[in-house]
């Protein structure tokens, strides 16, 4: 009986901690469920009201972007690539609230140009919004 109780608080404290980590995972899930269901306004809501962006498509420094921004962004994405789609590759735990996620996202123009691109995104959650959004990968245009 005396080795149960410490036993069960490890429990406890283990499960706790599992219970952070599956929390913003399954937010992971869910932002890029709403991104393949090209649901931009449900999408945005996950973030806070001005969160901090790193992305290629923004220059190199970070940017805040409203929620109106990001739909905006994305909704001109989609005109462009009807069929955008995001696959994700794996998702490492960083930290109590960060997620990191690979992922390639791919899509197919109008005139019938396709892409695939392999991309990187740092999330950072608080109080389950995204606060943060760093994002990698390689913007080079051939010449």
């Amino acid at each position: 009986m005396k080795y149960f109780i410490p036993f069960l608080l490890v429990i406890c404290l283990f499960n706790a901690c599992n219970k952070k980590e599956n929390k913003n995972e399954i937010l992971v899930k869910q932002y890029f469920d709403y991104f393949n269901n090209h649901e931009w306004n449900n999408m945005a809501n996950m973030y806070i009201d001005s969160a901090e962006f790193k992305d290629p498509t923004l220059g190199n420094e970070i940017v805040k972007q409203t929620r109106k921004q990001i739909i905006e962004k994305y909704s001109a994405l989609h005109a462009i690539f009807p069929n955008l789609k995001d696959k994700i590759v794996t998702i490492y735990k960083c930290g109590d609230n960060q997620m990191v996620v690979e992922f390639t996202s791919s899509g197919k123009a109008a005139d019938n140009s396709t892409f695939e691109l392999p991309i990187c995104t740092i999330f950072t959650f608080e109080n389950g919004y995204i606060t943060k959004d760093f994002t990698y990968f390689d913007n080079f245009e051939e010449q």
